[in-house]
């Protein structure tokens, strides 16, 4: 069952930009953070930004500067925008929602949207 859904990956140059956006589903409640995790060919699953309640953000190093993350007005959604783009930006990006119920956290995936940064 798909639970997230994220749209705007695609093949960029250097240098360029995109925008990911991602919407969870209601059935997703509780929800304490939304962030975005890219995994390349071969790699570990990394956090890239995320957001809480509140609107406190956290970017990893090396996109720090370059990109931003956001909630939209809808419930449940979460953009990144992606500027400056470099050919190590390369994977497929992923959006989360970590939730809480009963002081349990539970955490869900989207499907993942390819972005490709590429002359």
């Amino acid at each position: 069952q798909v639970r997230l859904v994220e749209s705007g990956g695609g093949l960029v140059q250097p240098g360029g930009s995109l925008r990911l956006s991602c919407a969870a589903s209601e059935s997703i409640f509780n929800v304490n953070s939304m962030g975005w995790f890219r995994q390349a060919p071969g790699q570990e699953r990394d956090l890239v930004a995320a957001i809480i309640s509140g609107g406190k953000t956290n970017y990893a190093d090396s996109v720090k500067g370059r990109f931003t993350i956001s909630r939209g007005d809808a419930k449940n959604t979460v953009y990144l925008q992606m500027n400056s783009l470099k050919p190590e930006d390369t994977a497929v990006y992923y959006c989360n929602a970590e939730t809480t119920v009963w002081g349990k956290h539970s955490y869900y995936w989207g499907q993942g949207t390819q972005v490709t940064v590429s002359s």
